[in-house]
């Protein structure tokens, strides 16, 4: 490893209006390690690694890159000084090859020799132990794929520190070991990484330092080798948290949802969902894993009657006896059996949610669609409003601030609330802690849990599988639309989902 700091951040402070994100941060990032970044939603993390990309530009404070003090005003300064950050969401043009996306912008010649960038790309892909074609289009790509031509555009531009936001939240248990794995190699050849996750296990297993943010301020850069995921949760939050997912075993379960056979296709008439068919009991979690586009929402979304069916059928079974084809219903019709669906997409305001709209009236949309106009007092609705802002923790000014001015984190609690607080026989989440802190994410198991003691059946969809072994009792695997397999969520292990993601392995049994 070599010695000295590749960057070093001295009293940097950000703010947007009268919210201080970033206050007087003192940061270090040595040359040729792996530096883990921790804190809360709202901690200030994304803003501060914003302000070494160029996007955001210090109100206080001095940036050093390899000891000399720099000015990064634009994205174009921070290459300049050897800075590359991949984002979460991918900046990819899918009609171009993975070589054209990564010379994408370069100046140079107006006529390009392909072969040769083509040989430059493959010479650094080998030297790190990256899996590429550079002739491959991008929509031919898997998920890893296309993160792999964002590392290597960050590489060819000759980026000797990288900044990675959330860069496993897609991807299967292989191909996590094997981005570590190029990951370390870079670390060997003297590069600086600077990771953004909320995985504390990941975090435990790749980093060599961790620095943790809290509430804008820096707590504390502590060495992995004697960090635990309980003392980086308790430098969080600033106290002890209890990390436990209380499993219980499911008590009289009876059969609520049954999917046979479902058939769904897209706008452009490629099958999203093939003859998927599965069965959700009450009082029990059921998860769904899947490689990202697998056809997870297709299949809440038929189940809610928002998703066009081409073939098959859907049946409810209500607790009082009776049985509905539901994918013959309309979506209002479907909810009001007790069906609710909380989906939790990248645009949170865009799925149940109206961003110009305060907390207590948002809690009165869906009211209002049912025709519930004793709701039209605002008592009941705000009473909701403030139970979910103090049991979920929804940092807010009050019920009366506009949806908009919060953090995603924040309005996402307030979107899972509100679907659980309607008092389902069928609640389906997707992504519920998707960008959350741990200590909100365990507060979110833990409400999925408690409608489960209810009765209520849970179907949720997951990214994090060690989250989905430890809180669900079976889990439905999704590979490019067809059900790879329905497997004991206790006994099943993170490597055989992994493999069944991906279509090498499958396991029919229930």
């Amino acid at each position: 490893m070599e010695t000295g700091n590749a960057i070093e951040l001295k009293g940097v402070t950000k703010r947007f209006g009268d919210v201080i994100a970033n206050d007087n941060v003192n940061l270090t990032v040595r040359k040729g390690e792996i530096l883990s970044i921790l804190g809360e939603n709202g901690s200030g993390k994304t803003t501060l690694m914003n302000m070494l990309s160029g996007i955001y530009f210090p109100d206080e404070g001095e940036v050093y890159v390899d000891g000399k003090e720099v000015t990064i005003r634009s994205p174009k300064d921070s290459f300049a000084l050897g800075i590359g950050m991949i984002h979460q969401h991918f900046k990819l043009i899918n009609i171009l090859t993975a070589a054209e996306n990564i010379i994408l912008g370069l100046p140079g010649k107006e006529k390009l020799n392909m072969k040769q960038v083509e040989k430059e790309i493959r010479e650094l892909t080998e030297q790190y132990g990256f899996d590429l074609n550079p002739s491959q289009k991008i929509y031919d790509m898997s998920v890893s794929q296309k993160q792999t031509v964002e590392i290597v555009k960050v590489l060819y531009r000759g980026a000797d520190i990288l900044i990675l936001d959330e860069p496993t939240a897609v991807l299967t248990p292989q191909e996590t070991e094997k981005l570590f794995a190029v990951l370390r190699n870079m670390r060997k050849a003297g590069k600086s990484i600077i990771i953004i996750t909320h995985k504390l296990n990941e975090v435990l297993e790749l980093s060599d330092r961790v620095a943790v943010l809290r509430k804008g301020k820096y707590i504390d850069t502590v060495e992995t080798a004697k960090a635990t995921v309980e003392s980086l949760t308790e430098m969080m939050v600033g106290e002890k948290v209890k990390l436990d997912i209380n499993r219980t075993e499911p008590v009289g379960a009876e059969k609520r949802i049954e999917m046979r056979g479902i058939t769904c296709k897209n706008k452009e008439g490629l099958k999203v969902l093939t003859e998927a068919s599965f069965t959700a009991y009450s009082g029990e979690i059921l998860g769904v894993a899947g490689i990202s586009g697998s056809g997870q929402k297709e299949l809440l979304e038929s189940v809610a009657g928002l998703q066009p069916i081409e073939s098959g059928e859907i049946l409810y079974f209500s607790p009082e006896g009776t049985t509905e084809k539901i994918s013959e219903m309309k979506a209002e019709d479907i909810k009001n059996l007790g069906i609710t669906l909380s989906f939790v997409p990248e645009d949170r305001l865009g799925m149940g949610l109206v961003g110009s709209m305060d907390l207590t009236d948002n809690m009165m949309i869906r009211s209002y669609k049912e025709g519930r106009h004793f709701f039209a007092d605002r008592k009941s609705p705000k009473k909701l409003a403030e139970d979910i802002v103090e049991k979920l923790d929804v940092v807010t000014p009050g019920v009366d601030t506009p949806v908009s001015r919060l953090s995603g984190g924040n309005v996402q609690k307030i979107l899972v609330g509100r679907e659980i607080a309607s008092n389902p026989t069928v609640l389906m989440v997707a992504y519920p802690v998707r960008g959350l802190d741990i200590n909100s994410s365990y507060t979110i198991y833990n409400l999925l849990n408690d409608q489960k003691k209810k009765g209520v059946a849970v179907i949720c969809v997951g990214e994090d599988l060690d989250v989905l072994l430890e809180l669900c009792d079976k889990i439905l695997v999704l590979n490019s639309g067809k059900v790879a397999g329905i497997v004991d969520a206790r006994t099943t292990t993170k490597e055989k989902l992994g493999l069944m993601m991906t279509g090498l392995t499958e396991d029919k049994n229930e």
